[in-house]
Order: structure tokens, then C-alpha cells, then sequence
């Protein structure tokens, strides 16, 4: 319905931002900021400029999930003093840390700090709920004379040539059929001078941007994480606040990059996660599988027993660094955030690097507003800015970092070395990555993998993580994941590497149903049906995560927002 000729209400502002993630709000705080205090400053004023914000989820915050480690750097910038102020979850300072490599059996083995890099230790910062430290952003925004529009998920990009003239919102209330039900309502088309993108990791319009305007050109492709989260509620004194441990090995093998984490949130409250690059090769694994597993490792359960897992979920994460990035900028529109790539792999954090690429904006569309001007030319003054920037001096020096550990972790350890001795640069000056759906092997070359029966206690099924994730959607509407070609469901990928989307999806959206009688009609099997089975889609299941659209081998999957409101509901992720 929403390429279809309907009346739609029309929107112009001359700010508008996709995404309530924190570079976003960031932006459009520190805007409001810049105009308030060049306004205070005498001389010619600048008219206080219409800054809109739409966020997908049902609220700010609620599809936001993050380990969290805060380098509290941009946040000082953005908030001077926000250490004094009342009701900011900024979190607990970091007290403890430590790196542990887990073998097997009971065997854990700390890994000395001086084995460790600066960038890889965590004094300074703070442990965070993400997910509510940008409600608090959310907040300040809205005091400056931000508007934030909730459940609102963009949809199309609206152009004019080459020039992005702002965003086309999802359609409302239409129905499985793909036909309008009696609550349809068109979604409205945003016009703005300039449109931020900060939807976070694989954004679908950021997407739909780089390939129509080739933005990658001469880049890295962007390479991913996905990583599952739990909080639990564990015995005080169990587990120390402001605690933090990554851990190494254990369940993964030397091929795969990924690792665990611990922080101590609260008294009686533990964070733990697995974090496994999406260029593993054995079509067979199972993050959320592999997360179950790495709490029965002693050192883990020992954290956890006689604790209650109460909230659960999934992200994925941009790996690939400051060669991975795609351009930031043309003609109306900026690129922020998660969406620009800006993730440091080797220090395990982006929420600072997401602010600031924020503020770099915010402050190149502030000289935008004084001249008038919002052409390429103008807003390449936010590529300017950000290349002059700590931002772009951190992800430089770690430029190398995470392709190294694209051929395991043996491979990635000597480059890491080359690097340490070199500046970041290591071997080469580029080192080159090849997409994660590419590394995959074919089925054969890959044993069974290792059996977990979930107890319910200390490990679980997907379906209760779901559960505690509180992901919803309308049932009634067309699926948001969606295959393009069946056939190389139920032929290629089946033959070749066994279906890996029923097993990397970590809220099992994605399940295949072999055909109970072999020479049944087509008129008996299930819709979507090819051959010896079909590829069923639990739509209502998606948490959002988007690594179907990244990991599947033919890229025969692809995420889109569903209706406005649908998915995870976090609160304390």
C-alpha cells in the first residue's frame, strides 16, 4: 500500500532524524543547544529551527540494547555537569575488571592486564541501561522544543533526482492480504531541508540509501556482531556493582570471533551476554544456542544459580570501522551513528562514538541553517568535522582491528601484534573484509552441533527469551521479513548449507516444516510451499535484530519495519 496512489498528510520541518537511538538525540539536543546559545550571544539570529524525531519502537528506549559499557566522553561534551544533576541513569562507575579465558571442563584462566591494551580496559567508565539513559535524552530534547514521534517507522526514502527530500512513513492497518482493513491510515510523507539517518545497526532506509547512491564505493563492506543479552536478578553480594568481565573462549572455537561479558548492574543485578561475529563459517551454529551453553561453563553458573533471568534479547552490531564506513553525507541527508558504522570492535563500545557523530552533525546543519544552503557541499561539512574529531582518531588507530580476526583467532592475534607495533596499520594499509554472508561453508564440511536441552533455570529455549523480551506485533499485517526467492529456500540453501536461518535467527521467526504425505496436491500444502517443505516465517517473533538481512548465504531474506509499535519492548536492556 505505500507506493499506492492514496491522499497522505504532508509533513515539512526543517530538521527531521530517523531513529531515537542516542546519536540522534544527541543531534537534536545539541542543535537545539547551538541555536539557543548563538541566539544569547547577540548579532543576527537564527530562527529556532522544527526538529522532528520518529522512532519505530512503541516508545523511546524500547528497541534500544546495549552490554553496556559508557565512555562517558561525548556525554560530558553534550552535558556539562551532568555528573551533579538528579535523575540522569547514567549508571554505576566501573570498579573491577577483568578479561578471563574460559577452557574446558572447570578450567577459567585471567587473562593478566598487562597482556591488555589501554583501549581494552574500562576504568573511567560507567555501566548503563541504554535503554534508559536515552529516554533521559528524550526528555531534554523535548524541553528544547524537540518532537518525538513514538511507534512512527520509516518506510521509503523520498527523493527528488539525487537529493533526499525527507522520509515516507509506514502505512497503518493494512491487512495480510496486502488490502486496507477499517483503521487504515496512510502513513504521512516528512519533507525536511535535511534528514538525519540514526536508525541503528542495518538500517533499512540507511540501506536503501547506500546502494541507490553507491555510498560504499571504495569501502570495506560493513561486517557484523550479534550478540544475545540477559539481566538477571542474582543474590546480592553474589556479583559486585560496577564490576565488568569478558570473557574468551569457551563455547566458541578458534574460527570464530565472539566472547562473553558480566557486569555487575546493581546489588542483585547481573548483566551477562554473548557477543559472535556474523563471519563465522559453520552454517550449523546458533548464537542463542551458544550463549545457553556459555552460562553451563562453571565460572559463569557459579554467577548465576539460585538467580532468576528476568529480561532477555538480541542486536546486531557494526564491526567493520573506520574502513567499513560508508560516506556520511549528500545532498539533504547525514549518516549517524550505528547506521555511519561508528562501533569501536577492540575497546567493545559505540554509544560514545554514536553521540558525538551526533553533535559533529548537529553542529555541520547549525552552519546549514545560518547560510541556507543544505547541498552536498554544504553538509560535507559533517565529513570535515568528523575527520578532525577525537571520533575519527579513536576508530582510525583501531582501523585494522576486527578484519584481522576475519580468518580466527590465531590469524587475528598476529595481526593484532602488527598493529599494537604499528599505529593500528598492521600488515597492510586496508586490510580487506569480505561480507559475512559470504563465509559460510557448505554443509558437509561441518559436524552436528552440540546438544542442549534448556532446563528452564539457569539455560532457556528461544521462546521463552522471547517471552522475556516482550516483543509484540499486530498479526494482522503483511510479514516485515520477507524471502525473495522460495525455491532457494527449499533447493540451494537447503542443499547446500541446511537452512541456516532456522538456527542464526535468535527468536526462531524463521522454521521449516517438512511435508507430511510425499505426492500431495499444491493445493494441500502450505502456502509458500516448494518441494519437500516450507519456509514458515513467525514474524511475531522478530526482535528486531536484523541478522537475516545480514547473514543469509544468497541474501534471500530481508528485513523491513512492520507496523508502527511491533516488537521488543525493553525497559531494563
Amino acid at each position: 500500500m505505500s507506493g499506492a496512489a492514496v491522499e497522505r498528510e504532508k509533513l515539512e520541518v526543517d530538521v527531521l532524524l530517523v531513529g531515537g537511538g542516542p546519536a540522534s538525540l544527541s543531534c537534536a539536543l545539541h542543535l537545539m543547544n547551538l541555536v539557543e546559545k548563538y541566539n544569547a550571544s547577540g548579532g543576527k539570529a537564527v530562527e529556532k529551527p522544527s526538529v522532528l524525531v520518529i522512532e519505530k519502537g512503541f516508545a523511546i528506549g524500547s528497541h534500544i540494547l546495549s552490554g553496556a559499557v559508557l565512555d562517558p566522553r561525548a556525554l560530558d561534551e553534550l552535558v556539562p555537569g551532568w555528573k551533579d544533576e538528579g535523575g540522569l541513569p547514567a549508571g554505576v562507575p566501573v570498579s573491577e575488571e577483568a578479561f578471563v579465558f574460559l577452557a574446558g571442563g572447570n578450567t577459567a584462566f585471567r587473562v593478566p592486564g598487562f597482556l591488555l591494551p589501554p583501549a581494552m580496559k574500562h576504568r573511567g567508565c560507567r555501566i548503563v541501561i541504554l535503554s534508559r539513559l536515552v529516554k533521559w535524552l528524550a526528555e531534554r530534547a523535548k524541553e528544547k522544543g524537540v518532537e518525538i514521534l513514538e511507534g512512527v517507522p520509516g518506510w521509503e526514502i523520498l527523493f527528488e533526482g539525487d537529493r533526499v527530500k525527507g522520509v515516507r512513513c509506514r502505512d497503518a492497518g493494512v491487512g495480510k492480504d496486502g488490502k486496507p482493513k477499517d483503521n487504515y491510515l496512510p502513513g504521512a510523507d516528512i519533507e525536511a531541508k535535511v534528514t538525519i539517518f540514526g536508525e541503528g545497526t542495518r538500517g533499512s532506509l540507511t540501506r536503501q540509501l547506500v546502494e541507490r547512491l553507491n555510498l560504499s564505493a571504495d569501502r570495506n563492506p560493513q561486517i557484523y556482531a550479534t550478540g544475545c543479552k540477559e539481566l538477571w536478578e542474582v543474590p546480592k553480594g553474589r556479583f559486585p556493582v560496577g564490576k565488568v568481565v569478558h570473557t574468551l573462549g569457551f563455547p566458541l572455537d578458534l574460527g570464530t570471533f565472539g566472547g562473553g561479558f558480566i557486569y555487575g548492574v546493581a546489588e542483585d543485578r547481573a548483566a551477562v551476554g554473548l557477543v559472535v561475529g556474523l563471519d563465522y563459517s559453520d552454517p550449523m551454529m546458533d548464537i542463542h544456542r551458544e550463549f545457553q551453553r556459555w552460562k553451563t561453563h562453571p565460572f559463569v553458573r557459579n554467577i548465576l544459580d539460585g538467580g532468576q533471568m528476568i529480561a532477555s534479547g538480541a542486536k546486531t552490531i557494526p564491526e567493520g570501522g573506520y574502513f567499513g564506513m560508508p560516506r556520511l553525507y549528500g545532498d539533504g541527508f547525514l549518516i549517524v551513528g550505528d547506521s555511519a558504522g561508528m562501533v569501536n570492535s577492540q575497546r567493545l563500545k559505540g554509544i560514545h562514538l554514536a553521540m558525538k557523530s551526533g553533535m559533529l552533525a548537529a553542529e555541520a546543519v547549525f552552519e546549514c541553517l545560518k547560510g541556507g544552503d543544505f547541498s552536498e557541499r554544504a553538509l560535507g561539512r559533517y565529513d570535515d568535522l568528523f575527520e578532525l574529531s577525537w571520533a575519527r582518531r579513536e576508530l582510525h588507530a583501531v582501523r585494522n582491528w576486527r578484519q584481522g580476526y576475519s580468518g580466527g583467532i590465531l590469524v587475528g592475534n598476529i595481526h593484532f601484534a602488527a598493529q599494537m607495533l604499528t599505529g593500528g596499520r598492521g600488515f597492510v594499509a586496508k586490510l580487506k573484509a569480505k561480507p559475512d554472508h559470504l563465509h559460510f561453508r557448505r554443509l558437509g564440511a561441518n559436524g552436528r552441533p552440540p546438544e542442549l536441552r534448556p532446563d528452564g533455570k539457569l539455560t532457556f529455549d528461544k521462546l521463552t527469551a522471547l517471552y522475556k523480551s516482550g516483543t509484540e506485533h499486530i498479526e494482522d499485517q503483511p510479514p516485515h521479513c520477507k524471502v525473495l526467492d522460495m525455491e532457494i529456500c527449499a533447493s540451494k540453501c537447503g542443499e547446500e548449507f541446511g537452512r541456516p536461518c532456522t538456527r542464526f535467527c535468535p527468536a526462531s521467526v524463521y522454521e521449516w516444516a517438512e511435508e507430511k504425505e510425499a505426492g500431495g496436491s499444491t493445493s494441500d500444502k502450505p502456502a509458500g510451499s516448494c518441494g519437500r517443505g516450507s519456509l514458515k516465517i513467525n514474524f511475531s517473533n522478530c526482535l528486531h535484530c536484523k541478522t537475516c538481512d545480514i547473514k543469509d548465504p544468497y541474501e534471500n531474506l530481508r528485513w523491513t519495519p512492520p507496523e508502527g509499535g511491533g516488537g521488543p519492548k525493553y525497559q531494563d536492556l
